[in-house]
């Protein structure tokens, strides 16, 4: 049998207790966060200049990238790239109901597609 080990009293006990105690609490964290943007929701003569010479020059036009390029809203975005097709100076390439990609409409592709 191992020897009996001299056991602490109610006083030495309480006193471990108290000292150790659990310390400070875990606290959550705040995740990450992003930068709130404050994109504009209607074209200024500026803007709707660049967006009219700028965008059918881009050889990718998606919704996002023209939010990203002129901070604007992706409502706006949306509608000003249909007008845009409708006018003919840009050409859709995929039209899902999550993602819209269009392309600039180059003459020769016309041509080909119709010979």
């Amino acid at each position: 049998m191992p020897p009996k080990i001299q056991q602490k009293s109610k006083e030495q006990k309480m006193a471990a207790a108290m000292a150790g105690g659990k310390g400070k609490k875990k606290k959550w964290s705040k995740g990450k966060s992003r930068d709130q943007v404050d994109n504009k929701v209607l074209f200024s003569k500026e803007q709707f200049d660049r967006f009219n010479a700028e965008v059918p020059k881009m050889k990718l036009i998606t919704v996002s990238g023209v939010v990203e390029k002129l901070k604007i809203s992706g409502g706006l975005a949306r509608r000003a790239l249909k007008t845009l097709e409708e006018d003919g100076e840009i050409r859709a390439v995929c039209n899902t109901r999550a993602q819209r990609i269009y392309t600039r409409n180059i003459g020769e592709d016309d041509d080909a597609e119709s010979k």
